[in-house]
């Protein structure tokens, strides 16, 4: 019997951002942690808690979650089931390597029975490190060591982590322009962002020309660029911009991979464990890949990440690749809870209907403010690429947004190519009255945001 949620609440913001006890934490977090951090930069608060869809900060702000953990809490924050199931095997044992346990088991057999069934039997598992970039380094070295060729091709706007070799693999320059040495033998080709085209086109013009200029290299002998060992793709770009692949581009991929026998990896890190209809991104391009790697959600908002590979490229020895904390027992337990709280509870129904849901009123915003751009996405992974209002650029009227949001409670990050995507992760198990809110707040913040350029084009204010 699925354990009921408390009772939902509204978005309440009451104090300045930072609040004052927020502010307290955010200034030591200042003194002693890295000056990477990230999202306390720029959503400053102290998180105290959450339920559900809510998050809460110490100086008592209520926030609808956007974010939802960079899409690792799939069902929200504090869901019963899955605290249930981290607290039942907490009393059994956290960590067990990669000895077989009854929890590593219901996991491993829940997560192959989600796949489409031609490809369950055929299928094998590797458990790697606790990140999606653990997976996508494993994913690499196994194609590695079952094509015996060395080079990868990824594609421009793709992000696959920021590990030494991951970094390789991802498009964003700004990242890995002062380092060096990173993985050689990485070349980068055109993604289907048709938004704008990255051969120029207009769309009349396409004939899915990004993914034909790939087939022409590998075919020309004079094109420079050798057969790699594997094609890493994102089916919907998540840090590049929320940018769905078109379909006939997917299909022409794997055409082209399975002609020239590369195996094809795709990186469902974001995109997997429901969020964007299916359970797999895959599932909606009709095609079957040779490498699906698996993190973030897939532990039930524990650290988790896998690999399912084609058995036919195990050609791995003993010890090949391997990782301390690839025996999580409580992400086991948790995620074995999430894929059956998902299986039972319709909660892929839930993801098309919300969806839908939000991008119709993210349509309709769109009518009303002409600085937002494009409305793209799949399912609950949705974004809006903004455009430039006045003298503002396009990132500094994202930036705005995201700002005029958050004072009314709403949380979500940027992406894209400039950071002027506005990105939205809501939970898979986001309510009609929390998806209304969530427009509702949008609405208000698209308004402050046009009233303010207004007045700067007069000149009433800087």
């Amino acid at each position: 019997m699925t354990q009921q949620l408390p009772l939902r609440r509204r978005a309440a913001v009451h104090t300045e951002l930072p609040g004052p006890r927020s502010q307290r934490l955010l200034e030591h977090q200042a003194q002693v942690e890295s000056s990477a951090r990230t999202y306390p930069r720029h959503t400053p608060i102290a998180v105290a808690g959450g339920s559900g869809s809510y998050l809460t900060d110490l100086d008592g702000n209520v926030f609808l979650d956007f974010l939802s953990g960079a899409g690792v809490l799939a069902l929200g924050h504090n869901y019963p089931d899955l605290v249930a199931a981290a607290h039942r095997q907490l009393d059994v044992h956290p960590h067990l390597l990669d000895f077989p346990t009854p929890a590593k088991q219901e996991f491993t057999d829940r997560l192959i029975r989600l796949l489409p069934a031609p490809m369950r039997e055929r299928t094998k598992i590797h458990f790697c490190g606790p990140t999606g970039a653990d997976g996508i380094d494993a994913a690499v070295k196994l194609c590695k060591t079952a094509t015996g060729r060395g080079d990868v091709i990824a594609f421009h706007g793709g992000f696959h982590g920021s590990t030494q070799s991951t970094i390789a693999l991802t498009g964003l320059r700004g990242s890995k322009e002062h380092l060096t040495n990173l993985l050689p033998g990485v070349a980068f080709f055109p993604y289907s962002y048709c938004y704008r085209c990255p051969l120029g086109l207009t769309p009349d013009g396409c004939e899915i020309n990004c993914a034909q200029y790939l087939d022409n290299m590998l075919a020309d002998p004079n094109g420079g660029v050798r057969r790699p060992a594997a094609v890493i793709l994102e089916l919907v770009q998540g840090e590049g911009g929320v940018i769905p692949a078109r379909r006939e581009f997917v299909e022409r991929v794997r055409k082209i991979t399975t002609a020239n026998d590369i195996p094809l990896i795709v990186d469902e890190v974001q995109t997997g464990c429901g969020r964007t209809g299916t359970w797999f991104a895959f599932e909606q391009y009709g095609i079957e890949p040779e490498v699906i790697v698996a993190s973030k959600a897939i532990g039930g908002g524990h650290p988790a990440s896998v690999i399912l590979y084609d058995r036919r490229l195990d050609g791995w020895r003993p010890g090949a690749h391997t990782g301390t904390f690839r025996g999580n027992q409580l992400a086991f337990a948790a995620g074995a809870a999430l894929m059956a709280a998902v299986t039972r509870d319709r909660v892929l129904d839930n993801v098309i209907d919300l969806g839908a849901v939000l991008r119709r009123g993210l349509l309709e915003l769109q009518s009303r403010h002409r600085f937002l751009g494009e409305v793209r996405g799949l399912g609950l992974m949705l974004g809006v690429e903004l455009t430039d209002l006045g003298s503002w650029s396009s990132s500094e009227v994202a930036q705005r947004l995201r700002g005029a949001a958050l004072r009314r409670g709403l949380l979500f990050e940027l992406a894209g190519r400039n950071d002027n995507v506005a990105r939205f992760l809501p939970p898979l198990t986001l309510g009609r009255d929390e998806a209304a809110e969530a427009l509702e707040i949008l609405g208000a913040a698209c308004a402050e945001v046009a009233a303010y350029a207004a007045a700067a084009s007069t000149g009433s204010i800087e």
